[in-house]
C-alpha cells in the first residue's frame, strides 16, 4: 500500500523521494503538528495546576502530571485521525485538539480539569508555540546535523586535495595556481559562517491572548503577573519569549531563519555548480558504480547527475524560503489567516534542501581528483607565471613591468624558454633572477597549501 501510495503521489516529497525525507514526518507532517499542539494545550494545563494562584483548578501530584504527559508522549497517528474526525465537525483545528484533550481526561476521571483546558488561549497561543517547537526539533534533529555532515565531508576533501595544485580560473580563463584543496576549504569556510548564524538563532513564542494584551487573563485574575507566568511557559518548552505581539507572533524570527538557509543553500548550490564544471574538464573522474546507466544511448558516459539533483533541488527550497520569509511578517492589523496556509509548508522547503545535501554528499562520494589531468594544465599554462614576473619587476623599479608582461604572453604562446628568456633581459640582482627561474606554475601557489 505504501509504495502505492508514492507512485500516485502528487509532491515528490510523498512519492519519488519519500525514502529520503521520511525523517520528517516526525517534525513537519500534518501529524506531527498535531502532536505538537496538544503538548502545548497539555503542558499549559499543567502550568495553571501547578500554580497556586490560579484557585479555579486543583492541584495535582507528579502520577497526573505524569498521566497527562503520556497523551502526547504516546500520541499515535490514529489520535491524530480522531482529531482529524473532530475537526470535520468543528470545522477548526485547534478546537478539535481541545475536544480531543476533554476526551482524553474524561478517560482518566479528570473531568474537573476540563474547563482549564485551553484557557485564555486563542488558537495562535497554541500554534506560534507549535511551529516554534516544530522548528526547534527539526533543525536540531535532522537539518542542522546534516549541514555537520556536509560541511565535514568538504573539509575532508579539503585535507585531502591540500597539496594537489591547479589552475585556476578567472572569467573562464587560466588564472594563477591554486590548489584543489583551497577551493573546498573556501566552501566550508562560507557555509560554517552561514551554520553559525542558524545555530544562534532561537525559536520566539507567545502566549499572550486573542490580541496579545493578556485581556482574557488579567479579567479573570487581575493581580496575577500573567506576563511573567507567559515568559516562563513560553521558555519552559525551549523557546524564547516575545512580549511585543498581536494575536500572532509576528514570524520575524522565522524569516531570519529561512533567509539564512537560502543563503546556505546559494553556497552550496555555488559549490554543485563548480564540481560540475571540474567534471566536465575531467578534474575529477566519476567513480563508476556498477549497473548504474549514465545515458541510455551512450554506454560510456557518467553523468554528475547528484550534482545536478541537488542544484534542481536546492533552487525549489529556496523559492520556497524566499516567499515565507517574504510572506510570514506581513499580517493584516492584528492578524489574517494567509501565514496559517504558507507556514503547513515550512517542510516542503527543508525537503527539498535535505534531499539536495544528501545528493551532494553521494556526489561526492564518487570523486577521484584527475591530479594528471591537472598537471597537465599547469604543464601548459607557463604565461600564469606573468602576474609573478611583473611584480617583481613592479619592486626592482622596472619600467612599464604590466606593458612588458602583456606584450610577451597576451595572445601567445608561452613556455619556460621563453620566461627564462625574458628574465635573463631584467635588470634584477643575479639571486633573484635565479629564483625566478626556478619558479614553475606548479610551485607559484602563495599559501593555498597553508589553510
Amino acid at each position: 500500500m505504501e509504495k502505492a501510495f508514492e507512485i500516485q503521489a502528487i509532491s515528490p516529497l510523498d512519492g519519488r523521494y519519500h525514502s529520503k525525507v521520511k525523517e520528517l514526518n516526525e517534525h513537519c507532517s500534518e501529524f506531527a503538528l498535531i502532536r505538537y499542539r496538544v503538548q502545548v494545550e497539555i503542558e499549559w494545563l499543567i502550568a495553571l495546576a501547578q500554580n497556586p494562584a490560579i484557585d479555579c483548578i486543583e492541584a495535582i501530584n507528579d502520577q497526573q502530571i505524569a498521566s497527562l504527559r503520556k497523551i502526547y508522549r504516546m500520541f499515535t497517528p490514529e489520535d491524530a485521525l480522531k482529531i482529524k474526525d473532530i475537526e470535520h465537525v468543528t470545522n477548526h483545528d485547534v478546537k478539535a485538539v481541545e475536544y480531543f484533550i476533554n476526551d482524553k481526561l474524561k478517560a482518566l476521571s479528570q473531568e474537573q480539569m476540563i474547563p482549564m483546558v485551553h484557557f485564555a488561549c486563542t488558537s495562535e497561543d497554541i500554534n506560534n508555540l507549535s511551529y516554534g517547537l516544530m522548528l526547534k526539533g527539526l533543525l536540531g534533529d535532522i537539518v542542522i546535523p546534516l549541514c555537520k555532515e556536509v560541511i565535514n565531508e568538504i573539509r575532508k576533501k579539503a585535507d585531502e586535495y591540500r597539496k594537489i595544485p591547479m589552475m585556476a580560473r578567472t572569467h573562464g580563463q587560466p588564472a594563477s595556481p591554486t590548489t584543489m584543496g583551497k577551493e573546498f576549504f573556501n566552501v566550508a569556510a562560507r557555509l560554517e559562517r552561514q551554520l553559525s548564524q542558524i545555530c544562534n538563532h532561537r525559536a520566539l513564542g507567545k502566549i499572550n491572548g486573542a490580541v496579545g494584551n493578556f485581556n482574557a487573563h488579567l479579567v479573570s485574575f487581575p493581580e496575577f503577573n500573567w506576563r511573567g507566568f507567559g515568559k516562563n511557559f513560553v521558555e519552559s518548552l525551549g523557546l524564547e519569549w516575545n512580549p511585543a505581539t498581536t494575536q500572532i507572533e509576528p514570524h520575524d524570527y522565522m524569516a531570519e531563519i529561512f533567509h539564512n538557509f537560502v543563503r546556505w543553500n546559494t553556497i552550496l548550490l555555488d559549490f554543485d555548480r563548480d564540481i560540475w564544471s571540474y567534471i566536465s574538464t575531467e578534474a575529477f573522474i566519476q567513480i563508476p558504480v556498477k549497473n548504474q546507466v549514465g545515458s541510455s544511448t551512450m554506454p560510456h558516459k557518467i553523468n554528475p547527475i547528484d550534482f545536478e539533483n541537488s542544484e534542481g533541488n536546492l533552487g525549489i527550497a529556496n523559492a520556497i524560503f524566499e516567499h515565507l520569509a517574504a510572506k510570514l511578517p506581513i499580517s493584516r492589523w492584528q492578524r489574517d489567516l494567509t501565514d496559517s496556509t504558507v507556514l503547513r509548508n515550512i517542510g516542503v522547503g527543508f525537503g527539498y534542501s535535505i534531499i539536495a545535501y544528501k545528493a551532494t554528499l553521494k556526489g561526492m562520494s564518487k570523486l577521484k581528483v584527475n591530479s594528471k589531468k591537472l598537471e597537465q594544465e599547469l604543464s601548459n599554462a607557463w604565461l600564469l607565471l606573468g602576474e609573478a614576473l611583473q611584480t617583481v619587476m613592479r619592486k626592482y623599479n622596472i619600467p612599464e613591468p604590466y606593458e612588458k608582461m602583456k606584450a610577451l604572453t597576451r595572445g601567445k604562446a608561452v613556455d619556460q624558454k621563453t620566461l627564462v628568456e625574458f628574465v635573463d633581459t631584467l635588470e634584477l640582482p643575479d639571486a633573484i633572477k635565479e629564483d625566478l627561474k626556478k619558479l614553475t606554475p606548479q610551485t607559484y601557489l602563495g599559501y593555498a597549501q597553508d589553510f
